[in-house]
């Protein structure tokens, strides 16, 4: 790979940091020059044919519809729930377990939000959690931020499983089902001493840049429940996914961890002495009085959503392919060899619309309150088109362009295979980066363990390094890359209506980004050195 192919197979990650974060453009326009950019690298650079490229734009085209259906679904089980009063019943039953917005990062960023990534994954939880913390009050800017950096360490085995046995099971033909559980259980490992302050850096983040004094020291404040929840969750992981395999670590973790914080915050154990809040947010004897409705009534579509998400994800129970049994499918695009094919009923979008639809009974809601709900779900929803309509095909182009006349990889694999000849004697501190570049560009921890488990495979058996610790590496990358992910920054924007500010969004997310993968690579690199 000479110089101007490297430069075209860097055109996604160069065009969109230099777009979105250097000159902070909107992602409604950073986006389609994205696209022009990687179109034109790929035809003039990479040789890659009009019609292999017409196909991955349009492949494209059916995944943004999908995320797009997920993201409806999402605002819409919001929007319900403001217009039936159930949002202030939550956010008072919030300010009344505890006022302070670093317990309530805790609760619903870290745990919550780890539970639906079990239970769903690709991008679930950032647009459920983000919306959920800014009807509590928090700025819109931080409601994203923490969703999005929290949105990480459940992603190793989030959709029940999804990215260990979807995403390494591919990306490794011919793995035993020992050595993909080997691998995970090695990921968790490291997790245990690494993810576990994940809590804390969410709160740090949150008072540092959203305060009123910007002050990082009432983020460390928080370090005995911090660190309590980090371990909460991982410890549990650690023993489900010994114990049980790679299904359930994120769902049973996440579940063991919100019950026990809730109970000590309840009992105000493990708390800081000066509560800590957003200039103008009330304490809870300011608050208003709790709302008729009950918690239990407010909290049904939420708890409904987050069930029926289980009960689809599980292959014991009929239900996964009861849903999974219509699709849509596109085989053999333009004649090419690219296919795509969406399952509506599988969508989680569907299963949010099903809960929306639950306030009707639960909540007693009125038809022209969910009316209103959809109308206001779907104006929202116009500003995020544009930019996955772009950033998707973007993606898709990227990763199909291994059929050309320049007889090159594809973009991705060429890219890791050239940092993989410069840096192999470092590839323990490279691993979690490839791993990131993966979820980065490709917008999922299952796509990035496909693309790049193998590279990772053979560059240690190369460098002598321990295969299933690279590849342990390359899973936290994966988790790393979801907070920076365009994809999931874009929908987790929209949802809030930060439309345009997508660029400052990855400007904070990176900082807990490159903790994860730097903390990781290092923690490898000086436990095992090559023999």
């Amino acid at each position: 790979m000479d110089e101007l192919q490297l430069l075209a197979a860097l055109t996604p990650v160069i065009s969109i940091f230099l777009l979105l974060v250097i000159l902070r453009m909107p992602a409604s326009r950073a986006m389609p020059l994205s696209l022009v950019m990687c179109a034109l690298s790929s035809f003039y650079i990479w040789k890659v044919g009009i019609r292999q490229m017409a196909a991955a734009v349009l492949e494209g085209w059916m995944i943004a519809l999908s995320i797009l259906w997920i993201v409806f679904g999402a605002l819409l089980l919001l929007n319900t729930l403001r217009q039936t009063g159930a949002m202030q019943t939550i956010r008072t039953g919030f300010m009344r377990l505890s006022p302070d917005p670093r317990v309530q990062v805790i609760l619903i960023a870290w745990l919550f939000g780890s539970f639906l990534e079990g239970a769903a994954g690709f991008g679930t939880p950032a647009a459920i959690c983000a919306p959920l913390l800014v009807a509590l009050g928090f700025p819109a800017l931080a409601a994203v931020v923490v969703a999005l950096a929290a949105n990480s360490t459940a992603v190793s085995f989030g959709a029940a499983g999804t990215p260990v046995l979807v995403g390494l099971a591919q990306g490794l033909p011919g793995s035993t089902h020992e050595t993909l559980t080997s691998v995970a259980l090695k990921a968790i490992t490291l997790d245990l001493l690494i993810a576990s302050l994940i809590p804390l850096i969410l709160c740090v983040l949150l008072t540092l840049f959203f305060g009123d004094r910007r002050d990082w020291r009432a983020g460390l404040a928080m370090w005995p429940l911090a660190l309590a929840s980090g371990f909460s969750f991982t410890v549990p992981a650690w023993l489900v996914a010994y114990w049980l395999g790679p299904e359930f670590p994120s769902l049973l973790g996440s579940l063991t961890g919100l019950i026990l914080m809730t109970w000590l915050v309840k009992h105000h154990l493990l708390l800081p002495a000066t509560p800590w809040r957003f200039s103008g947010q009330t304490l809870p004897e300011e608050a208003a009085d709790m709302p008729s409705m009950s918690l239990l009534a407010a909290w049904s579509p939420y708890l409904l959503a987050a069930f029926l998400l289980l009960i689809s994800r599980l292959s014991s129970l009929p239900f996964r392919a009861l849903l999974q049994s219509w699709s849509l499918n596109w085989p053999a695009i333009l004649g090419t060899d690219i296919s795509v094919q969406l399952q509506p009923l599988y969508l989680p979008g569907t299963l949010f619309m099903l809960a929306a639809l639950s306030a009707l009974f639960m909540q007693k809601a009125r038809m022209t309150e969910l009316w209103r709900a959809g109308c206001n779900s779907l104006q929202t929803l116009k500003a995020a088109t544009l930019s996955l309509a772009a950033a998707v095909p973007m993606v898709r182009l990227f990763l199909h362009s291994g059929e050309n006349q320049a007889d090159l990889a594809s973009m991705p694999v060429a890219l890791s295979q050239w940092l993989a000849a410069m840096l192999a004697d470092s590839w323990y501190l490279v691993a979690t980066f490839v791993g990131a570049l993966g979820s980065f560009i490709a917008g999922s921890a299952t796509f990035s363990n496909m693309m790049f488990a193998s590279v990772q495979q053979s560059v240690a058996m190369q460098a002598g390094l321990d295969e299933q610790w690279v590849l342990a590496l390359q899973m936290i990358g994966a988790n790393a890359g979801n907070m920076i992910c365009v994809v999931n920054v874009v929908a987790a924007a929209s949802v809030v209506k930060l439309q345009g500010q997508e660029g400052r969004i990855i400007r904070y997310t990176l900082w807990p980004m490159l903790y994860y993968c730097l903390a990781a690579g290092l923690m490898v690199s000086l436990l095992y050195q090559p023999d």
